[in-house]
Parts: structure tokens; C-alpha cells; sequence
């Protein structure tokens, strides 16, 4: 069921997609303006990985040590992984085994070469959270736990319950400066609509990958500019109607931001990174084309969102993530190898998200069900990688970190940690961090350490 803020939420972010392939989400704002200096070496971007339905975590990386894999095998029963198909890792800290899932190549390679991190069984939360406090109701916790669009809405917002804004957004709000005077959008999603992106002073823009960046019937001929002018004088023509200037808004906005896409993108040599064909791939690709030019579109802070779905494994979960972390490790792969050739790599961080975890008991019909608390991979040069930050929880059913008694592992870093120590990378000031995530003064540490 569609929550009241939910259609808040998309009403206040459905505008300009009709119009052209870029879209500005809302009203532009002029924001703060700096002389910040444009060195060549302050480029940074965060890209974020949504992968939606709920990724199993569980199976994504597995501890080796002989009581927790014997542990997770009991638990886990027909669903778990074989120790022997895992792919072997080891972390820095403690010097504890670990193993990936075997279609998980790229990203074992990066993790032994320091370029990516395991963030450990991370989720909503509002407050450090015990067992004991979850069971007994009497400290806050998050709505609606277990809905996918909740979920989905809380891990792009961070309970942000005045004004419908993302925490990448919010983040964006604080740093806009440092692109001044571009009028580029700091935000950018190349997988439709996210709340992620929207903030105070922030309206983020949509690109749909290998599409035209121009709208149809609107070539270079004599009648097609005529059209172009008349449509001009139509988005600037006083209404005086709101909903009809703020569509004008929208729509002047997307044209405007397509035009100078379009022109970067048009002076730009093909990357010679080769990207699979597939969804997230083109994602990561039409990112990486778009990172190519930043100095033509006079930025120096980047937001991106993109996203792979089909994560919510109710059954046949084994054959389904097989081919879901397919192309994801391959996506990774193909765009880490293009910052190495933008020579970006230690200036762009991917992260991913996911809506909540898996049950750690399969169900009857060879899939997991809803759970919580999940693992998490922040790939990039500037990761200090190599490790696995947090703590994996203890495989008991109806034990310590379990909100039951089906494995759904309370979190034990908060969405807004783990937001808190990209923003901080990424150049929000620590003043500010409050801003961007609301709730991060109730956890003992802003910043988990995975980012120099």
C-alpha cells in the first residue's frame, strides 16, 4: 500500500521525465556561490549501487573460520554456499578468512588488492538497537521494517520526515559551491527517479542511458530551430498559473541541462573500456562517459545513482543470485577498469544499497524472506580496502543479534554511519553531517573508517 508520503514523494519528484530524456526534478535553485579553487586533483564522485528487492548478504560473503561456516551452513541448510566454491579472502584486521560468493571475482580481486571493503550488517536504524530493547518495544526503531517501499524510501532519505529530501541531496545542498559557477546538476540518475537526490537546494536531473539527449522532431534544420524558439518563448511566457510555471520550470531546466550534456558528451573520445551488455552495465557506462567530461560541464562534486533489481528471492535464490551477481561483478568491474583509464580511480567511490537483508533460514521454496540488517561493498583507490569494517553477526537463530527467530539480524552499524563516512569523503564538513543525516548524533561514531 502507497503511504501518503510516498505519493508526496512522487509528486514532487515525477516532473520533467516526460519531456526529455534529462529532466530537472523540481525548481532550480542558485544555492551558494564560492571562488572555490578548481585544482585538478579535487574531483570526487560517489556512485551508488541500489539493489532492489533486498540482497542476501548472507551468501554474498561468508565467514571461514570453522565454527561461524559451520554455523552458517546448519543455519542456512540447502541454500548454503560450499566452502570450496567460495572465493577466499583476507582481511586486514585480525586476519580473519572470508569468502566471497564465486561469481564474485572482481570484487575479490579488489578487496586483496586494498580497492574494496565489506561495511558488516548494516541497516535503518534510529538508535543503537539490543535484542532485548527490539523485543521488549521500548526504544525507537524504524516503520515498517520489512516493506520493501519503506525500506527502499528510508535507505534514500535516512528518516528525513520534513520536506521529502534524500541524504544525497542533502549532501549535494552542502557542497553545491564547490561547482560554481556550473549550473550542472550535482546529482545525476541514470535508473529513473530516486528520492536519494533530492534536497533543499538541490533538484537533481534523470539521464537514460544510450538515449538522445535532445527531444524528437527537434533537429538543426530551419523548421525544426523555429519550433525550438517557439517552445522557448512558451516555457518563459507568464501564466500565471503555479503548476504550469513550475512544469515550464522543469522542463526549461531539462533542455537546458541536455544541451550542455550533449556538447560535452560530443567532444569526448570512446572510452576504450569495454562494459557488458547488460542493464547495470550501461549504467555504470553512461557514468563513466559522463565523469569523462566534468571539466567541460565545470564540476568538481558528483552524485550518481543507478541500480540492478530482482534481488527479493522468496525462491530459487541460488540460480537467481548467481546471474544477478554476474552482472553485478562484471559492472564493477568494467567501471573501476574506466577510472583506471579517466585516471579517476581515486577520486570516485561506488557504494551500494539495498532495501534490507534475507532471512538467514531459507524458507520451503528454496528462497529467504525479508530481513534487516545486510553487508555492504564500497569499492575505490581511496577505500582503505582490504577489510571488513563492523561486526558479522552470531549465526544463532533466536540468538544475540537476531530481531526473532529466523535470522533477521539487528544492525549494528546505522545507515547513517555508513552514509555519514562517504559524505565526509566526499567534502561535507563535519557540522554539516547532522544535516545530511539527522540521526547520526545518536550512534557513538560519525565516520566507521573506510574512507581516508
Amino acid at each position: 500500500m502507497i503511504t501518503r508520503r510516498q505519493i508526496l514523494q512522487l509528486a514532487c519528484c515525477g516532473g520533467g521525465l516526460a519531456f526529455s530524456p534529462l529532466g530537472r526534478l523540481g525548481f532550480r535553485t542558485l544555492g551558494a556561490m564560492s571562488a572555490y579553487a578548481q585544482s585538478s586533483d579535487s574531483y570526487r564522485a560517489l556512485v551508488c549501487i541500489f539493489l532492489f528487492g533486498g540482497n542476501d548478504g548472507n551468501n554474498m560473503i561468508v565467514p571461514l573460520d570453522t565454527a561461524s561456516y559451520d554455523a552458517y551452513a546448519q543455519i542456512r541448510g540447502s541454500l548454503a554456499l560450499s566452502s570450496s566454491s567460495l572465493l577466499p579472502v583476507t582481511a586486514k584486521t585480525g586476519n580473519l578468512a572470508f569468502g566471497f560468493h564465486s561469481k564474485l571475482a572482481n570484487l575479490q580481486k579488489l578487496f586483496s588488492g586494498g580497492q574494496a571493503a565489506v561495511v558488516a550488517n548494516v541497516g535503518t536504524l534510529l538508535q543503537p538497537l539490543s535484542r532485548a530493547q527490539y523485543l521488549a518495544g521500548n526504544a525507537a526503531t524504524p516503520e515498517n521494517l520489512f516493506s520493501h517501499s519503506d525500506q527502499q524510501l528510508q535507505w534514500q532519505t535516512s528518516y528525513d520526515a520534513a520536506g521529502g529530501t534524500g541524504w544525497g541531496g542533502r549532501a549535494a545542498d552542502k557542497i553545491s559551491y564547490m561547482n560554481a559557477p556550473s549550473t550542472f546538476p550535482t546529482f545525476l540518475s541514470v535508473a529513473g527517479n530516486a528520492a536519494i537526490g533530492q534536497g533543499s537546494g538541490t533538484t537533481p536531473a534523470t539521464v537514460i542511458p544510450g538515449a538522445p539527449l535532445q527531444l524528437a522532431g527537434f533537429g538543426s534544420g530551419p523548421a525544426e530551430n523555429a519550433r525550438m524558439l517557439a517552445l522557448q518563448q512558451l516555457l518563459t511566457l507568464d501564466t500565471g498559473a503555479a503548476l504550469v510555471q513550475q512544469a515550464s520550470t522543469t522542463m526549461q531546466n531539462g533542455l537546458t541541462d541536455s544541451s550542455l550534456l550533449q556538447k560535452a558528451l560530443s567532444s569526448a573520445s570512446p572510452l576504450t573500456t569495454t562494459f557488458p551488455s547488460t542493464s547495470l552495465g550501461a549504467q555504470l557506462e553512461q557514468i563513466a562517459q559522463i565523469i569523462q567530461v566534468r571539466n567541460e560541464l565545470g564540476m568538481k562534486r558528483q552524485i550518481f545513482f543507478c541500480s540492478l533489481g530482482g534481488f527479493d528471492t522468496h525462491s530459487a535464490q541460488l540460480n537467481t543470485q548467481d546471474n544477478l551477481f554476474s552482472e553485478l561483478d562484471a559492472a564493477i568491474g568494467a567501471f573501476v577498469s574506466a577510472t583506471q583509464e579517466l585516471g579517476v580511480e581515486n577520486s570516485v567511490t561506488t557504494f551500494t544499497e539495498s532495501d534490507f537483508a534475507r532471512t538467514m533460514q531459507p524458507n520451503t521454496n528454496g528462497g529467504t524472506d525479508h530481513a534487516w540488517g545486510s553487508h555492504h561493498m564500497v569499492v575505490g583507490a581511496a577505500v582503505a580496502g582490504g577489510d571488513v569494517y563492523g561486526t558479522f553477526p552470531e549465526f544463532a537463530l533466536g540468538g544475540p543479534n537476531d530481531a526473532g527467530t529466523a535470522g533477521r539480524w539487528i544492525p549494528t552499524i546505522a545507515l547513517d554511519q555508513y552514509g555519514a563516512t562517504l559524505a565526509a569523503w566526499f567534502g561535507v564538513g563535519s557540522s554539516d553531517l547532522s544535516y545530511v543525516f539527522p540521526n547520526l548524533t545518536t550512534f557513538p561514531a560519525a565516520n566507521i573508517g573506510f574512507l581516508g
